[in-house]
């Protein structure tokens, strides 16, 4: 497969999020890769992508730099058959 072509999953995350664990959970079960990128320690980094996504909270989902949501829409779309596209074959 072309990765270049391969729908790309970045989720910014925090350690202590439960949310953030299942859908990291939800998206390993499934076999798709994903950029996690950690604002646990880093205040600032999680204040600005809160403010550049205009999501209350972490996760944050994006696919391809589009602003999917967090775990329940991650779910929603597992649910609708949606995550297909995303798996790395």
């Amino acid at each position: 497969m072309d990765h270049s072509l391969q729908p790309r999953v970045t989720i910014h995350s925090s350690r202590r999020c439960g949310f953030c664990r299942a859908a990291k959970s939800l998206l390993d079960r499934e076999g798709i890769p994903y950029e996690e990128i950690d604002v646990t320690n880093d205040p600032a980094g999680r204040d600005a992508i809160v403010r550049t996504s205009g999501w209350p909270t972490v996760p944050v989902i994006y696919i391809d730099e589009e602003l999917l949501g967090g775990f329940s829409e991650l779910r929603a779309l597992k649910r609708g058959g949606g995550l297909g596209k995303l798996k790395d074959n």
